[in-house]
């Protein structure tokens, strides 16, 4: 493991916080350790502000469970559901070290779709 890749998981370690990725049929889901920064830009959308939701995870949560994110997963972070509109995969060289996670949130209700 290369110093970019060990100094990346060591910042989403030291500042991330417990999400859940899953399929939206709930067929698989995994725990991640993710880092979200706090949003920068807001756009208007319906005459409502909205600020995208960007997360960084470790290949090696996702790795550990088989799995990959991909557009339209769920990221659930505290009682919130974001939809995932896009999955990047980070590389150190030819090796996968991360993901970074753009998403919009879907509500505030987590029971919502869920049951």
């Amino acid at each position: 493991m290369s110093y970019r890749t060990d100094r990346r998981r060591r910042q989403i370690n030291a500042k991330g916080r417990p999400m859940q990725l899953m399929r939206p049929d709930k067929s698989a889901s995994v725990t991640v350790t993710a880092y979200a920064p706090p949003p920068q830009a807001i756009t208007l959308e319906d005459g409502v502000s909205v600020a995208p939701f960007a997360a960084q995870i470790a290949a090696t949560d996702t790795a550990a469970a088989s799995y990959t994110p991909a557009r339209g997963d769920w990221l659930m972070d505290n009682g919130r559901r974001y939809t995932v509109t896009d999955a990047v995969p980070v590389y150190d060289g030819p090796a996968l070290s991360g993901w970074s996670l753009i998403a919009k949130g879907v509500n505030n209700d987590v029971t919502s779709g869920l049951g």
